[in-house]
C-alpha cells in the first residue's frame, strides 16, 4: 500500500497546478497503455481504495471471472501530460498497481513482476539498472494508409524537417515528464529516429520507454506524422531496436560491479556470470524482448540485429555488446543486449533480463569466448565449432522456448506466461493464416 506522506505530497501537487482531471494509466498483455480517467479530486481516496475497472475488457485479461480488479495509483509517478488540458487546467497522470477485490496483487500486474525480481535483486545486494536506446520511425501516410518514410535522412544527418522538429519537440515533452534524456539523432533509415534515455533504476527505466512511446504519437500527430514502433517496418532496410545497457550496482554503495580494471575485457567474475546467464537463456528471452511476429523480420543477419546467441566487444551483430571502457571509465561498466525492440513491454522484458542474468551468477556459469567477427559470415560447422546458437527464428519458436524454461516462467509467473503464451500463439496462427502481398506477387 502507500505510505500516506507520499499520497499527501501528491494532493498537494495536484492542488498546486490547479489539476482537473487523472489518467490512472496501467499496461495490458500486449504492450498498450491503458487508461482510466477520475476527476483529479478523487486521489486520495483512490490511492486508498482503489478505482474499480472492468478488467475483462482488457487484452490479456479477459477472464469473467476477473473482471472486477482494482487500479491502485503509485504516487511516485505522478507527472503532468504536456500535449492535454482539460477545462482551463492541466491534466496529470499517474500508473498504477492492479489490485483483485481482495487487495492482492493481480498475476497479470508487469510492473509488479518487476518489483518483485528487483527486490530479489537488493536481498541478494544488488540494484539493477538499465539505459535504453529507443529507435522508431516517422512517417507520413502514403495513399491506401502504407508507410512512408517522410526524409532520405541517414545517420547522424542533421535536417530542418517536420521529422526533426517533432523529435526535437519529443525530447522537450520528456524532460516535462521527468525523464532524463542522454541524446537524440536520425537514426540509418530515412524516417528513423533515436532517443536515448539516461541510465536508470529498471522500474523507473520501464516506465520511462512505455511514456516515451505514448508522447511520440502525440508529438508526431501535431506535425502530420505518425510514430511507428514497429520492429521492422520496410524490407531493405533496418529496423527498429531497444538496446538496452545493463548494469548491477551494489545496492549498499552504488558501486559498479561489473567493472574490473585487471581482466582483459574489464569484466568483472560477476558481470562474466550474468552475460553467461543471459545466453543461456536467450531463446526464452526472445519472447518477451521481441514480442511480435515482425520481430523476427528484424533479427536477421545484415542490419546489425542480432541472429546469433554470442557476446563481443566491437561487433555489432553479437547478441551482447560490452563497449569498451577505461580504467577512468570503470563506474560506466555495462553490458548492452541487442535483441530488444520497443514493441515489447519493458517491465516483462528487463524482468525476464535479471531472472536470467541472476541465474548465470547464482549458478557461476561460465562465459564462452567472444565472437568479434560477423557471426553470419561463418559456414554452419565453423559456427558449431565456436558453441554458436542461433536465436528463435520466429514468434512461435520463441514462445516454445519460453514455456519450457523454468528460471523465465518463475520470475514472471506461470499463470502470466500461460496467458502470454496463449495470447502469442493465436498471434502466429493468425499469421499463418494470412496471405501476404509477397505471396501474391511470388505464386498467383
Amino acid at each position: 500500500m502507500n505510505e500516506p506522506d507520499d499520497v499527501a505530497a501528491a494532493v498537494h501537487r495536484l492542488e498546486q497546478v490547479g489539476a482537473r482531471r487523472l489518467q490512472l494509466q496501467f499496461v495490458d498483455l500486449f504492450g498498450t497503455v491503458n487508461c482510466v480517467n477520475v476527476p483529479a479530486s478523487r486521489f486520495a481516496e483512490v490511492c486508498e481504495r482503489g478505482a474499480w475497472f472492468d478488467g475483462s475488457a482488457i487484452e490479456g485479461f479477459a477472464r469473467v471471472l476477473e473482471s472486477d480488479m482494482y487500479l491502485v495509483p503509485d504516487p511516485a509517478t505522478l507527472t503532468a501530460v504536456p500535449w492535454e488540458v482539460a477545462d482551463g487546467g492541466p491534466v496529470m497522470r499517474v500508473f498504477c498497481h492492479l489490485r483483485t477485490p481482495e487487495g492482492e496483487i493481480f498475476s497479470g500486474d508487469a510492473r509488479a513482476v518487476l518489483a518483485g525480481q528487483l527486490q530479489r535483486a537488493a536481498d541478494l545486494g544488488f540494484a539493477y539498472h538499465v539505459g535504453c536506446e529507443v529507435e522508431f520511425f516517422l512517417f507520413d501516410l502514403a495513399e491506401g494508409g502504407r508507410p512512408r518514410s517522410n526524409d532520405t535522412a541517414s545517420y547522424f544527418d542533421d535536417t530542418l524537417d517536420a521529422g526533426t522538429r517533432a523529435r526535437d519537440q519529443l525530447v522537450t515533452t520528456l524532460l516535462e515528464l521527468g525523464i532524463d534524456v542522454d541524446s537524440s539523432h536520425h537514426e540509418v533509415a530515412g524516417g528513423q529516429h533515436e532517443i536515448d534515455l539516461a541510465s536508470q533504476g529498471a522500474l523507473a527505466a520501464a516506465d520511462a520507454v512505455l511514456l516515451l512511446r505514448v508522447a511520440a504519437r502525440a508529438m508526431a500527430g501535431t506535425h502530420g506524422l505518425r510514430a511507428s514502433f514497429m520492429p521492422k517496418p520496410l524490407a531493405g532496410v533496418s529496423g527498429s531496436g531497444l538496446h538496452t545497457h545493463q548494469t548491477l550496482l551494489r545496492a549498499s554503495d552504488g558501486a559498479n560491479l561489473f567493472f574490473d580494471a585487471e581482466d582483459r575485457y574489464h569484466l568483472s567474475p560477476l558481470a562474466r556470470h550474468f552475460i553467461a546467464g543471459q545466453l543461456e537463456h536467450a531463446p526464452a528471452l526472445a519472447a518477451v524482448t521481441a514480442p511480435v511476429v515482425n520481430s523476427y523480420k528484424r533479427l536477421i543477419a545484415g542490419y546489425e540485429a542480432p541472429a546469433q546467441i554470442t557476446w563481443a566487444h566491437n561487433n555489432r551483430s553479437a547478441l551482447i555488446r560490452v563497449p569498451l571502457v577505461s580504467p577512468a571509465e570503470g563506474t560506466d561498466a555495462r553490458v548492452e543486449l541487442r535483441c530488444p525492440d520497443a514493441a515489447c513491454i519493458p517491465h516483462l522484458a528487463f524482468s525476464a533480463m535479471l531472472a536470467a542474468g541472476l541465474d548465470g551468477i547464482e549458478r557461476e556459469l561460465p562465459l564462452s569466448p567472444p565472437l568479434e567477427e560477423q557471426a553470419y559470415e561463418f559456414d554452419p560447422e565453423a559456427m558449431q565449432s565456436r558453441y554458436v546458437r542461433s536465436l528463435p527464428n520466429s514468434l512461435s519458436e520463441a514462445v516454445a522456448a519460453l514455456v519450457s524454461d523454468d528460471v523465465i516462467v518463475d520470475a514472471l509467473g506461470s499463470e502470466l506466461v500461460e496467458r502470454f503464451a496463449e495470447a502469442k500463439r493465436l498471434e502466429w496462427q493468425q499469421f499463418s493464416a494470412h496471405v501476404t502481398d509477397w505471396e501474391l506477387d511470388r505464386y498467383l
